[in-house]
């Protein structure tokens, strides 16, 4: 019986230990993500602003007799 129980805690304890690096590599990742994110926010702006400008110029332009673009 005591063989059991030791073998149980020796169980728990990796399981423990697993589960703490797991959440040391998934708060790691998360400040990756957060960081990455914070890098490409402004970039992500200002490609939407061109695209903005880019498009309000293709519709300021008078439509030929052609066909209308989808």
């Amino acid at each position: 019986m005591a063989v059991s129980v030791a073998a149980g805690s020796v169980g728990l304890a990796v399981i423990a230990v697993c589960a703490f690096r797991l959440w040391l590599a998934v708060r790691r990742f998360g400040r990756e993500l957060q960081r990455t994110r914070r890098r490409l926010v402004p970039k992500q702006l200002a490609l939407r602003d061109e695209l903005g400008r880019a498009e309000h110029g293709r519709r300021s332009q008078p439509s030929g007799d052609g066909v209308p673009s989808a």
